[in-house]
Formats: C-alpha cells, sequence, structure tokens
C-alpha cells in the first residue's frame, strides 16, 4: 500500500512539471534524477532500503519552499511515503 501511494505521489510530481513551472534546467534535472531514484525504490520495495533517498527528498523540500510550494508540498507527501515504507 505505502508502495502504491508512492506511486501516486510521483505521478502528482511529474503532472505538476508538465505544467512547466517556472524552474531552472539544473531544477529539472535534480527533480528527474531524484524521481528516478525514487522509482528505483519502489521497485525494490523490500529489498534494500536507501535511506539518502529520503535526506534527498527532503532537501528538494527546503529548496522549492518558497518559490514552488505544489511542489514542496507533492514532495513532502513523497517522504511520508518514503517514512510508511520504512525508509
Amino acid at each position: 500500500m505505502p508502495a502504491q501511494e508512492l506511486q501516486k505521489q510521483l505521478d502528482t510530481l511529474r503532472e505538476q512539471l508538465e505544467q512547466n513551472p517556472p524552474l531552472s534546467e539544473v531544477e529539472r534535472e535534480d527533480l528527474r534524477v531524484l524521481m528516478e531514484q525514487i522509482e528505483s525504490e519502489i521497485k525494490l520495495e523490500n529489498a534494500t532500503q536507501d535511506a539518502s533517498i529520503a535526506d534527498g527528498v527532503n532537501q528538494a523540500v527546503d529548496r522549492f519552499e518558497l518559490e514552488h510550494p505544489a511542489i514542496a508540498g507533492t514532495l513532502r507527501n513523497i517522504v511520508q511515503s518514503l517514512v510508511s515504507m520504512g525508509i
């Protein structure tokens, strides 16, 4: 169940990025890499879990919180899903 919620949040984040918010290429690339890491974690769900992914998402929340609150909110939901998965 937590993996399904996490996938739903990733889909929401993708939809937000498709709306072309004013992000720099570096910010877009950082989010893309982060989403790929989370996708990998979903695939491994019960295998070795990397706690640094949650740290990376938390850093992204801090980075986007002021200028892109919707993206930051989605990232917070992703953190909650990762915590629910024990990551």
